[in-house]
């Protein structure tokens, strides 16, 4: 999860960098001024109780501010992120939100401060003033509101300091340079933690040659479900023998089995960058066990894929493979050929749906050639991180 804190004093240029983080990289916009108008207009309890110390003149407590913000992460689990605009802006409120991270189960990546000249800033403000004619924006009232930015903000930025989460950003440049610095920081901090894929698509729609390549370009492990149950049954593992008594049965391995397997996977794959999952999940339940897998090791997804093919053109597919060495028992039997679609149909596609709105799915044109499809998925991988490889 990319959870960033965004500094600057009045005029950095908060606001635009702020939509681009939020449209970029799929972030929740959390403003302490936002949240609590929200709570109020909502007439939540906690609304209530700071409607009552702002209408008397007194500043809201760091109490009500932090319920605020838990609440708003905790309603929103589709986020892939979250960006901090005005919160911590003391010391103490960074120790809270450094608490409140790990009470959720992650942290918080970086703060990025945007740093402006203190006459820059005056300048602009005094400029945007003459425009809109803002009466807070005369150079009286901008410079105590810089002075009290910056002797609010040393003490903040010091504690990030020492934690090696300060990241600083010219703010004087232009817009587009201040937004490639912006990016050039997210995606370092992306490769330092893991990047994990799910890939999506009928059974034929070329997810396993699709997946290894990606493994294999990106330094990614590749969990492909088909083959860690192979892998169990060759070995003759006691797991194995299990899996073997369910193909027998031509049932689907239990869940059991298959989180036992993927934990593993995790457990001893330390050095890898991320992982990319074929096969997993197929069921809604599935996904809840992927996303507390990947919770549990302080992680979560990344991007999800959805390889778009015509179901007629996968099962052509799977018959020409099933007639092949490479093919599987499952390629040469009509039956099961059609179970698995209809599974997909009736069970993974719901994961998909869900996932739409919680990870942002990106549809890919599987069809063509191995290599169009490649590079359309390294496009999309390429625009998030550049240079991962």
């Amino acid at each position: 999860m990319l959870n960033i804190a965004l500094f600057g004093p009045p005029g950095a240029g908060k606001g635009t960098q702020s939509e681009f983080l939020i449209t970029r990289y799929h972030l929740y916009y959390i403003s302490t001024g936002d949240i609590l108008r929200r709570e109020i207009q909502e007439g939540s309890d906690l609304g209530k109780k700071a409607e009552k110390i702002m209408a008397s003149g007194g500043l809201v407590s760091d109490e009500i501010i932090v319920q605020i913000i838990e609440k708003t992460i905790e309603n929103n689990p589709q986020a892939k992120g979250f960006l901090f605009d005005g919160f911590p802006r003391t010391y103490t409120q960074a120790y809270i939100l450094e608490g409140l991270m790990l009470k959720l189960g992650t942290s918080l990546t970086c703060l990025i401060s945007l740093e402006v000249p203190f006459e820059e800033s005056v300048k602009r403000l005094v400029s945007r003033g003459a425009i809109s004619g803002r009466s807070d924006d005369n150079e009286e009232v901008i410079r105590k509101r810089l002075e009290e930015y910056t002797n609010k903000t040393v003490p903040v930025i010091e504690f990030y300091r020492e934690r090696g989460l300060f990241r600083a950003v010219d703010g004087s440049q232009a817009i587009d340079n201040v937004t490639k610095q912006i990016s050039e920081i997210i995606s370092s901090e992306l490769q330092n933690n893991l990047f994990n894929i799910v890939i999506f698509g009928y059974p034929g729609s070329g997810r396993s040659s699709q997946s290894a390549a990606i493994a294999k370009k990106y330094g990614l492990e590749s969990i492909n479900m088909s083959k860690l149950l192979e892998d169990e049954i060759r070995n003759n593992t006691a797991i194995g023998q299990r899996i073997e008594e369910h193909n027998m049965k031509e049932e689907h391995v239990a869940d059991e089995i298959v989180v036992q397997l993927i934990e593993r996977k995790l457990e001893n794959a330390q050095n890898a960058k991320g992982y990319i999952f074929k096969g997993f999940p197929r069921t809604l339940v599935q996904s809840y066990i992927l996303e507390g897998l990947l919770k549990k090791h302080h992680s979560s997804i990344a991007l999800a894929f959805n390889l778009k093919v015509p179901a007629i053109h996968a099962m052509e597919r799977l018959n020409k493979r099933g007639l092949s060495e490479k093919g599987k028992h499952y390629d040469k039997s009509m039956t099961l050929m059609l179970r698995r679609f209809k599974e997909h149909e009736e069970k993974t596609i719901h994961v998909v749906e869900k996932w739409i709105s919680r990870f942002g799915v990106i549809d890919i044109d599987g069809t063509g050639n191995f290599d169009e499809v490649f590079d359309r998925i390294s496009r999309e991988i390429d625009n998030i991180i550049p240079n991962f490889e």
